[in-house]
Parts: structure tokens; sequence; C-alpha cells
């Protein structure tokens, strides 16, 4: 037994919501109404124990695996280009559908246009281009559920954590699934001197609704992992109660920007290790796209390529190209912290106490204690996107995927839901008058921006 134990350490499994507060859900059957709280649906879809590879002890050990995972969860995808609707943001951005397994050899050649949004190394594995019949034949009435996909800082379609949610999902048939792609990532080319940030929010805004308009019956659901936690985050406060996605989940999110770049260069291995490999790895995304960047006469290109760090690249690129002063000022208007009061859809946020990167100081504790639509669900082990099992499973695919069927199949999505206690949720103050008459109003504006966004600042 002792070996055993050693073999499968476990670690602390911990929830975060509102006392006061519960969003009740209708569950579907036939018979004796059924009724759950979120709460209790976040409990019951979590494992009880949190069983990790031992060898990998700690976040570091738990982060560093990310990157010697070997490509063992396929995943195809077809891609169709989106050109913005917005003038204010300009360019194209890439949508990947997960497909059935075909022939990638037979998708090799690209079309002219196809290379006008493609790196020249091509596309990343398993990827092609709908043909023009295929994505003539997308629209569809179909009722099955829709994963709405964004993946973390530099990454794309590609990365493997999120295929280790896309593939059980999949694997029956009953879930469809997309990855928007962050613009220049993924292999794809720019075509304005727009990327993106962490507050990038206008590409989901436009993919959701052509997904709402494709697929009318299709109820959509979304995940973010890392920074596109952050970026589901803001866009679903700033949709709020006019969301089209019926349930989200949020992996892993750095939440607070500000609080977790001052925690990364606080240490040598936040600074040295995790803020100079992500810096590297936007470098490399902006000297893919220096052309159509430098068109863009408020960036200094030798000022972006002197920097080491994450926040030195974001102070000379991200605040140059949107017309923010500092990067902590950046960080403020771009965090989710605040974002999270204003989702008025069921949300389900996983984070790891010994993330390095996304840091425990900057998770929302007491955010999350003020909104009955949220439930948060800590371990107290598990690293930045890592919770690697012995034998190379990770662990927090279970919660998710039980978490997203449960909502999909079993909680009547049609039925509004139902929140005990309203007036105390957040946006309100209390009725100090003592007329009951009197309804309170808004006094807290969680979305509210410092960046007034329009075209002169991207000319």
């Amino acid at each position: 037994m002792g070996m055993l134990s050693w073999l499968r350490p476990t670690g602390r499994v911990s929830f975060f919501h509102s006392k006061d507060n519960n969003l009740i859900l209708k569950k579907v059957g036939k018979g004796t109404e059924q009724q759950t709280t979120l709460t209790d649906l976040c409990r019951a879809v979590t494992p009880k124990t949190c069983s990790l590879n031992p060898f990998l002890f700690n976040g570091h050990l738990q982060t560093a695996w990310t990157t010697m995972q070997s490509d063992d969860v396929p995943v195809y995808y077809k891609r169709r280009m989106f050109e913005a609707d917005d003038p204010m943001f300009s360019g194209h951005f890439a949508v990947d559908f997960v497909v059935n397994p075909f022939d990638a050899s037979k998708n090799s050649q690209l079309t002219d246009q196809e290379r006008k949004y493609t790196q020249p190394s091509g596309l990343p594995e398993r990827t092609a281009f709908f043909a023009d019949d295929e994505l003539d034949a997308l629209p569809s009435d179909d009722t099955k559920p829709m994963l709405v996909v964004l993946h973390g800082l530099s990454g794309g379609s590609h990365e493997i954590y999120l295929r280790h949610v896309i593939s059980p999902l999949i694997a029956d048939g009953e879930w469809e699934a997309c990855v928007i792609n962050s613009r220049g990532c993924a292999q794809t080319k720019i075509t304005s001197s727009v990327l993106y940030n962490a507050r990038a929010t206008w590409d989901v805004r436009q993919a959701v609704k052509w997904l709402r308009k494709t697929f009318p019956n299709r109820p959509l659901f979304g995940i973010g992992f890392s920074l596109g936690a952050n970026i589901l985050t803001n866009y679903l406060g700033e949709e709020g109660e006019a969301c089209q996605l019926k349930a989200a989940v949020l992996c892993a999110s750095p939440w607070n920007l500000e609080v977790s770049s001052v925690s990364l260069q606080s240490s040598w291995i936040g600074l040295e290790v995790y803020s100079k490999v992500m810096g590297s790895n936007m470098k490399r995304l902006f000297e893919n796209h220096v052309d159509e960047v430098s068109k863009n006469p408020r960036v200094d290109i030798d000022a972006v390529r002197s920097t080491k760090y994450l926040h030195e690249f974001d102070r000379a690129l991200q605040c140059a190209a949107w017309g923010y002063p500092t990067e902590g000022a950046y960080y403020r208007d771009a965090s989710s912290v605040d974002s999270l009061l204003a989702i008025k859809i069921p949300f389900f946020v996983i984070q790891a106490e010994d993330d390095p990167i996304a840091a425990v100081k900057a998770v929302p504790f007491q955010e999350i204690g003020q909104t009955p639509y949220g439930v948060m669900m800590m371990t107290s082990w598990g690293g930045h996107l890592g919770w690697f099992e012995l034998g190379g499973g990770r662990w927090f695919v279970k919660p998710v995927t039980n978490f997203l069927n449960v909502m999909a199949k079993d909680v009547d999505l049609e039925t509004p839901f139902l929140v005990e206690n309203p007036m105390k949720a957040p946006g309100h103050v209390t009725n100090h008058t003592g007329n009951p008459d009197v309804t309170p109003k808004p006094d807290f504006n969680p979305m509210r921006r410092k960046l007034d966004l329009n075209p002169t600042i991207l000319n």
C-alpha cells in the first residue's frame, strides 16, 4: 500500500463560489421535475481526488513537461478564413473546424489565395483549408452541441492541451468543435497591422455570430486556456445577458495580468525562464509578421527586437500599437478579474495553486464569491496547463469534459436560469432608502474600459 500511495499521490481539490446566491439549473428528464445548483453540479463532475504523476511533483515540473509531450492526440482540422466585419479591426483571422481524419498529404498544395493567409512553412499538422464545396456544405440545422475553443499565448489549434479536451468529446460523434486562432497564430499571416492582445474579443464575437447563424440549432459552449481564458472572460462579460454561449470553462487564466506579471518578475525562474520563453515566443510571432506590423507608425521595430522578457515585449509592441502609456496600464485594462462579475451564463473555473504563470495571487477569490454564475475549482498541484497523471493523461480533462457533457445533455438550456437572492448579484447596490418600491440601480460597471477604441488608435 505504501508503494501504491507513493505512485498515486493526491492533491487537494477546493471549491470557491458565492455563499448567498445559487444558480438553479433544471435537469432534463421525464416525470418529476428535478433541479440542481451550479455549485452542486461542478462538485459532482469533479473527481474527488487529484492524483498526478509523482515524478512531476511540483508546478515547475508539471509545467515543463508540457514541452516534452509526444503528439499522441490526433485531431484533424479544416480551416476557414474570416475577414473582419468591423473596419476598426480590419484584417483576417482563421477558425479551424474539427473534422473526420483525412489524408493531409492530399491537401499539401495550397492555392494562391490560401498562400496569402499562410506562413511559408505551411499549415500545422493535420490541418487543411476547406474546399469550396465543403464550405458550401457547412451550414446545418442539427442540434449537436458545439465547443468554441480559445488557445493560449502565441498558440493555436495544434496545441496538445486543447486537443486533450477536444479528443474525448468528439470520439463518439456527439460533439462538434472549432478553434478560433488569434491573429498571426497557427501559421497564419496577418493582412493588416493589427495583431491580437489580451482583450482581443472582436474576432471571437464575429465568429460566434457566424456560428449562431450557420448552425442555428446547435447549443454553443466555450472554453479558454491561459490567455485565451482571459480573452473569453472579457468576451462573456462584454456580451452579458446577450451572450450566445450556453456555458463556459475558464482554464488556467492569468486573470489579473498586472499581478501575474509582477509575480513572474519577482523570482529568477519566473523572469529568466517563463517570462523569457514567452517573450521569445512573441518575438518569433512578431518576426513572422514584421512587414505588416511595421506599417503601424507607432511601432519601433528595433525596440521590439531588443526586448528579452514578456513585459518588455508588451511595453514595446502592445503599448505602442494600441496607445497604452505603460504595460501596467495595458494589463489593468485587459485583465478579466472584474469581467467575471458581468458574466450571465454558467461558467466553471479551473486553476492550480502552484501554477507558476497564472499566479495564485492573481486569482479572483473575492470576485468569484460575488457572482451566482460561476464556480471555481482549484487544485493544490498541477502547474500551468499540466495536471499530468502517471501514464501521460491530463487530470483536468475529466472535470472539463464532465461539466460540458452534463451541461449539454442533462441541463435544460432553454429554461432561464433561476438565481436566488438576485438583488445581491453584482452590479447592484443595497436599497438604503427604506422604501421597498425603490428599485436598486447598477452601481459598478465591471466592463468599463480605459482605452477609447477608435480608428485613430490603429492608423
